[in-house]
């Protein structure tokens, strides 16, 4: 009987402390963190704002610009008038001399607030330091336009623009205000004509004033080789003010 009673206890419950210390310890699944994307804010509302404006306004100042040019294609005298450059109907805007002077004198205010805009906010956020070309800068211009027109190699980036783009940058800046300089002369010689003295007289300014129009259409084919070399960052940057993975370091 004694032995059937012991038969009929219950097993003691397992040690279930030993059974853990003697079960291996199993590593924590490890979580894959997301990557994290650098992005530098270059390009704030109004610099992306006032360059839009002026990209715009700039496309019908040339445009109309040669159409207006046309009608007396030439910086000397009248008698006997000489035809110093044909430019084609097709690359000029506004039709005939009237329409091209509306288009000209509606979009030259565009240009000329919004550049205003653009030096103030430069120069009172302080953000002209990273596009200004200085003297220092001088040594990097050639490296950069071996690379860009010879395909030389990339010198390393030390900051948001190159030295060659701070040179054509701060050269637009210069052609901007000399276009407008001029062009106050152009519209309202009597007004200003102390002005058109410090050009050389009227027919001097129109000169300048074409002058400072080739500059921007020197700068433009370049501008445009920059954007294409940098890639679809670079452009989209000045639609939304970020750019992923700057290639300099903040």
């Amino acid at each position: 009987m004694e032995n059937e009673e012991e038969k009929k206890q219950p097993a003691p419950p397992p040690d279930r402390a030993a059974d853990a210390e003697a079960a291996p310890i199993q590593p924590a699944a490890k979580t894959e963190e997301p990557a994290l994307v650098r992005a530098a804010y270059e390009h704030p509302l109004p610099i992306r704002i006032t360059h839009w404006v002026n990209a715009i306004s700039l496309f019908v100042l040339v445009t109309s610009g040669l159409r207006i040019f046309r009608a007396f294609p030439s910086f000397g005298p009248k008698i006997p008038e000489k035809v110093l450059l044909d430019v084609p109907k097709s690359l000029t805007l506004g039709g005939w001399l009237g329409g091209a002077l509306q288009w000209h004198f509606t979009f030259m205010w565009f240009f000329a607030v919004s550049g205003v805009v653009y030096v103030v906010y430069q120069v009172v956020s302080g953000h002209y330091r990273t596009m200004l070309f200085t003297p220092r800068d001088i040594p990097g211009v050639w490296p950069m336009a071996r690379h860009y027109f010879f395909f030389g190699p990339k010198p390393a980036a030390t900051g948001q623009y190159n030295p060659l783009q701070k040179l054509a940058y701060t050269s637009t800046i210069l052609f901007g205000a000399l276009a407008l300089l001029t062009g106050i002369v152009l519209y309202k010689p009597a007004q200003f004509s102390w002005l058109a003295f410090l050009f050389g007289g009227f027919h001097l300014t129109r000169v300048w004033h074409f002058a400072a129009m080739c500059g921007f259409l020197a700068f433009i084919p370049g501008h445009l080789i920059m954007v294409v070399l940098h890639g679809w960052a670079n452009f989209y940057s000045m639609l939304s003010g970020w750019k992923r993975e700057p290639e300099y370091q903040e």
